[in-house]
């Protein structure tokens, strides 16, 4: 029995060591690309077209007129007046002229 033994864990240390184990193999990732110098300037594009005229608007109300008042009527006209007598206003002149 103590040979049983031994020879059964030979065949199994044999065995299992007979075992193809695929190796795992790890694809580092790629790095990210780093960006590089600006290009040239490129040219400039076309113009683009004019739009079209919008539409008119609708034109507002005017709304109700109001009625013209009445012509208001004429005064009556004052008398002449009357001739003055013989007097004579003498205005004197201010004292920094004379």
């Amino acid at each position: 029995m103590k040979y049983s033994i031994l020879f059964a864990s030979l065949i199994t240390v044999f065995g299992l060591s007979a075992c193809d184990k695929p190796t795992v193999v790890n694809v580092p990732a790629t790095p990210a690309p780093v960006p590089g110098p600006p290009g040239p300037q490129g040219a400039t594009g076309t113009q683009g077209t004019t739009g079209t005229q919008g539409a008119t608007g609708a034109q507002g109300y005017e709304g109700v007129k109001g009625e013209t008042g009445t012509q208001g009527s004429e005064g009556a006209q004052g008398e002449a007046g009357k001739t003055g007598g013989g007097t004579v206003i003498v205005v004197p002149v201010p004292s920094e002229q004379k």
